[in-house]
């Protein structure tokens, strides 16, 4: 079968504005008459290829300037130590995630006291209804958006102590070190990983195109003693720009 005249436009544009490409980032692409010369097709066609290349952040349609080619997003790593706390230094893991000083960082946060609901019980091995303390956090590296979650840890240990407080976020060290201050020692990060296209939500707070893809995944924190103390449930990232790593150690 063969493939939509959209498409092989698409395809085409996308080529012509990658990095090394005829366009750079803040380039106008030719108005929507010379594309249709251009490919030899109707406008309806090169409307489509443009709206489809838009939905996944390729280019960005201004009022009076034309269609431009989106700024590209740099790509960050998430390396497997980013959870060690680095003494002296003002830091998270997500902006050694980003690679981003504190003075670049900034935190929308939303708390409320809610109950674990089957899923999250079975995440935290608890009893449904347990209380907990949800925090919802949108990240941010100096103006941009680039991670959400909603972190969830139980009330029974942070009712009444500056954790439950979102004055005190963004906390340097993260849930780690807030957590260590209660006298809760961490000795185990779990987290699993999922791919996915974006949800409105997600599209419309990280602003990103709704077709480009994010990363979901689940975090949890275990102390010493085996018991979850914390679940971030779903964390969600860019997925084009975002790259997990990894290092294993194999016994010989």
């Amino acid at each position: 079968m063969a493939q939509p005249e959209y498409l092989r436009i698409a395809a085409d544009l996308r080529r012509r504005i990658a990095p090394g490409g005829e366009f750079e980032p803040g380039d106008r692409i030719p108005t929507l008459p010379e594309l249709c010369a251009h490919y030899e097709v109707s406008e309806i066609t090169v409307r489509n290829a443009i709206r489809l290349l838009v939905g996944e952040g390729f280019l960005e349609s201004r009022a009076r300037a034309g269609t431009i080619v989106r700024k590209r997003p740099a790509i960050h790593r998430m390396p497997a130590d980013r959870y060690r706390q680095t003494p002296g230094v003002r830091s998270t893991p997500y902006t050694k995630d980003q690679g981003i000083s504190w003075s670049e960082y900034r935190l929308d946060k939303r708390f409320e006291r809610v109950q674990a609901d089957t899923e999250m019980a079975g995440l935290f091995e608890c009893e449904v209804g347990e209380r907990l303390l949800a925090r919802h956090f949108v990240f941010y590296d100096n103006d941009q958006p680039t991670q959400m979650s909603t972190s969830y840890v139980r009330w029974s240990d942070v009712g009444g102590t500056p954790v439950a407080d979102p004055i005190n976020e963004p906390w340097p060290g993260g849930t780690r070190a807030q957590l260590g201050t209660l006298g809760i020692r961490v000795t185990e990060i779990t987290e699993s990983f999922q791919a996915g296209m974006p949800t409105e939500l997600e599209v419309a707070t990280l602003r990103i195109g709704s077709g480009v893809p994010v990363l979901r995944y689940t975090r949890r924190h275990i102390a010493d003693t085996g018991r979850v103390v914390e679940v971030a449930h779903p964390i969600v990232r860019r997925g084009d720009t975002t790259i997990v790593d990894f290092r294993i150690k194999l016994d010989d």
